[in-house]
């Protein structure tokens, strides 16, 4: 049955079998003190609020019986994967690969590199790790999400500017629907958060929708209550 959000700018209509909730790099290294993100100079706290709308949206997902998908920005051990423009790029010292607060920066299977806690995947949830800002550059996803039929994306996580928008704009070139959960996404930067909101907007919804997590809710309970009173 297809559910319906009041979003920007215009009703975002889901079927949940054939859509995928795709929380993007809520590594720690991102979101805990201490991290890469931190070391940066950047504050986390920005990120770290979310993480309960990132829960409930989870939760949500998994009680409609949705496909979910979470990605980590992350690298091979030897960086093979990893262009030298991009291995370069930081702080001396705190660039991909050498060693950070929580084992190797961006590296796979490092302590910083995991998912938090509170947003671990369960068994069935595919884990996409992916070696550039975009969710589908260098990975199997386009071919994982059509042998599942998948047309609609719902986008969460960090940073609202880089990896979010990113992988939104790469999902609407590939033909998804796409809706932005706005407060599910944070960035270091308000305004380039605020900014990115309004771009994915703009034109008419040129990458695509964007709502808050209460109006996914109410859609979703409404949905809900119409098959109660249709049995009734």
């Amino acid at each position: 049955m297809m559910i319906h959000v009041n979003a920007k700018p215009h009703v975002f209509g889901f079927d949940p079998v054939s859509t995928a909730l795709v929380i993007i790099d809520m590594q720690r290294d991102f979101l805990e003190p201490g991290g890469f993100g931190a070391a940066l100079g950047n504050d986390v706290s920005p990120l770290q609020a979310i993480v309960p709308n990132v829960e409930n949206l989870l939760a949500l997902a998994r009680a409609k019986n949705m496909l979910v998908v979470h990605t980590r920005e992350s690298h091979l051990p030897d960086l093979s994967d990893c262009p030298h423009t991009k291995r370069i790029h930081g702080k001396p010292g705190l660039c991909i690969g050498d060693p950070g607060p929580m084992g190797r920066i961006l590296v796979r299977d490092e302590p910083g590199n995991q998912i938090i806690p509170q947003l671990a995947p369960m068994a069935g949830e595919w884990v996409i790790d992916k070696p550039g800002k975009g969710m589908f550059y260098a990975t199997e996803l386009a071919d994982k999400l059509a042998s599942r039929d998948i047309t609609h994306l719902v986008f969460a996580g960090v940073t609202t500017e880089v990896c979010v928008q990113t992988s939104m704009r790469e999902a609407n070139d590939r033909g998804y629907a796409c809706l932005l959960i706005e407060n599910a996404t944070e960035s270091y930067f308000p305004s380039f958060k605020q900014a990115t909101l309004d771009m994915v907007v703009a034109q008419g919804g040129i990458v695509g929708c964007t709502a808050p997590l209460v109006a996914l809710q109410a859609s979703i309970y409404e949905e809900e209550n119409n098959k109660v009173s249709e049995h009734d």
